[in-house]
């Protein structure tokens, strides 16, 4: 008797996905241009058609390079997108930087999309947040569940790495993007987050990502900035003659002290203090 091969998980979880988003009628894609959110995006055109849109916030803490590249790979993949403006930098909230600062941002972000909603006739509003996402301090998602925002990639039980496996299978170029959280992340809770401070950050990000570094953080104390280089590329970011240029470049952008986290990049080092 012959026997049927098993359908691999990830590709369930993916045809999951793909029922779910069909199953809305229409949707907006709260999107970034990150994995996540183009990988929903992709699915929700594939599953959709026109009845789905991709609004992209823009505002000072999005970097110019992940603006640039979200409008790209919505071109390039035929993904219906709105670019819209954001206030977060408006609601003294936000600005005072405490360790709910990302359910104010998301809060505007969602706000706004209810009024897209609202005048186009959008049906349901969705964002790429995944199955990985829960076990990290996400108040940001707290914002989602007020606004009943829905979450298909968590829905799906889909993990970071099984997007990346499904946006790389479907030719995808951001499926090994790295992590790209908002510039306001660099700068520690209980810190004022402001546009000249995280634009000092982004202009040396800027630099660290000209002199060939992948995946890094610029964490912004004060007159003190700590560099964070992934392990894998840290010999490289050690050897005496890239300290000098590191030092070159913080000391031009204002800072007195330049330091190197032999820690190295992780993803949320700012919430170890909560």
């Amino acid at each position: 008797m012959a026997t049927v091969a098993a359908i691999p998980a990830v590709e369930q979880k993916a045809a999951l996905l793909t029922s779910q988003l069909g199953s809305l009628g229409s949707a907006l894609v709260a999107y970034s241009g990150g994995v996540d959110s183009a990988y929903l995006a992709w699915a929700a055109r594939q599953a959709l058609g026109d009845n789905m849109l991709a609004v992209l916030a823009d505002s000072p803490s999005l970097a110019e390079f992940q603006k640039r590249d979200a409008i790209e790979f919505a071109r390039k993949f035929d993904i219906p997108l709105d670019v819209i403006q954001t206030a977060e930098f408006g609601d003294p909230d936000y600005v005072r930087n405490n360790s709910d600062r990302c359910f104010h941002c998301k809060d505007e972000l969602f706000k706004n999309l209810e009024q897209i909603a609202r005048e186009r006739g959008f049906k349901v509003i969705v964002y790429g947040v995944n199955a990985d996402d829960t076990s990290d301090f996400r108040p940001g998602h707290r914002a989602a569940v007020e606004h009943a925002v829905r979450s298909p990639l968590l829905e799906a039980g889909l993990t970071k790495a099984e997007i990346r496996s499904l946006a790389k299978n479907a030719g995808l170029p951001v499926w090994d993007r790295p992590a790209s959280a908002c510039l306001s992340s660099r700068i520690p809770y209980g810190t004022p987050v402001t546009i000249q401070n995280i634009k000092i950050v982004e202009s040396g990000e800027d630099a660290i990502r000209a002199l060939g570094f992948r995946q890094f953080r610029v964490r912004h104390h004060g007159e003190l900035v700590r560099i964070e280089i992934a392990p894998e590329e840290l010999p490289k970011a050690l050897a005496p003659e890239m300290a000098q240029r590191f030092t070159e470049i913080f000391k031009k952008l204002g800072y007195k002290y330049v330091t190197l986290d032999l820690e190295g990049y992780r993803t949320g080092s700012l919430n170890e203090v909560l």
